[in-house]
């Protein structure tokens, strides 16, 4: 059975091969063009990093371009940083990298791990997990994430793990909830915001515990976060629309299936304006700048849009 992020990956995959070639071509020049000679990707500033390259490699993945000499380096980087002290943005980065690897161009990053890795790995999860049922960002990390405990869940289906007591993980992220419809990151927050929404849905499915009440409030919640550019917003108190936000409150209403709710004709205009003509996107209006995960969220954004066509004609 595919995990959450293989899953999205080859639905994004089977959408992007839909769009017009010249604007696959374009951006896959672009991505493979940032990889640097240590066979890692680098945001706009600073060296390879483990979240970048992630990015960097989905978007190939997606596009059909991971293989060949770009997937040997990215997998010499990634064996590079294996026995690293890393986040769990960068862990899970690392470890859903090698996973592309594997299925698109048959590498494998982790061949030569030790065979207890995956438990300590696991362990290591755990040493994060809070009384309230959530994960904390790090150790240190007094208050669980709803972000954070999503990327754990992500981790361990990639590892081939269970989290424990999973009940406790929905009842977590069921007290994030706010009174206007979406879900807060920590419970500290005043307000709900578009992307730990996104998360705590997405956590919420995978462990079963979606019920219709949430349902029916984060469509409503959603809705309300689309703006006169089209665009989605990172929450009420922020009026522009950014790239982030459009691509992960639009996943969340598809598989909400209430994609409807929205615009997508706006959606569509939106994304399309921040894109570069050489290749790449910018992350929002304000943006000067364009790296690849920016990229990532703009043809994720564009193939998601094509899926709603394609059950528009079927339907």
């Amino acid at each position: 059975m595919a995990t959450y992020l293989e899953d999205l990956t080859l639905r994004l995959a089977a959408a992007i091969a839909e769009l017009p070639e010249v604007l696959r071509a374009r951006h896959a020049k672009y991505l493979l063009a940032a990889q640097r000679e240590d066979g890692g990707f680098a945001g706009r500033e600073g060296g390879s990093d483990l979240y970048y390259t992630s990015f960097a490699l989905r978007s190939l993945a997606m596009l059909g371009e991971l293989y060949g000499p770009p997937a040997e380096r990215a997998a010499a980087f990634l064996q590079s940083r294996l026995r690293g002290q890393e986040s769990i943005v960068d862990f899970l980065s690392l470890i859903y990298g090698a996973a592309l690897l594997q299925s698109a161009a048959g590498i494998d990053v982790l061949a030569n791990v030790d065979a207890g890795w995956r438990d300590a790995v696991a362990k290591a999860m755990d040493k994060l997990r809070r009384d309230d049922g959530g994960y904390a960002k790090g150790p240190e990390g007094v208050a669980s994430s709803t972000y954070h405990t999503f990327l754990v869940l992500l981790c361990l289906q990639l590892i081939g793990r269970e989290a424990s007591q999973p009940q406790q993980i929905v009842q977590f992220i069921r007290s994030q909830r706010c009174e206007e419809g979406g879900f807060r990151e920590i419970r500290a927050s005043k307000r709900a915001g578009t992307n730990p929404t996104a998360a705590a849905i997405g956590a919420l499915r995978i462990l079963g515990g979606l019920d219709e009440e949430a349902r029916l409030d984060t469509i409503d919640f959603l809705a309300e976060m689309q703006t006169d550019e089209g665009g989605l917003r990172a929450n009420t108190r922020i009026p522009i629309a950014d790239l982030l936000s459009t691509f992960t409150g639009l996943l969340t209403l598809q598989d909400l299936g209430a994609a409807a709710e929205i615009d997508a004709t706006a959606v569509r205009r939106y994304a399309e304006s921040l894109e570069i003509e050489s290749g790449g996107f910018r992350g929002a209006e304000w943006d000067p700048a364009h790296d690849v995960e920016y990229t990532f969220y703009g043809l994720g954004t564009l193939g998601l849009l094509q899926t709603g066509k394609s059950q528009e004609i079927h339907e």
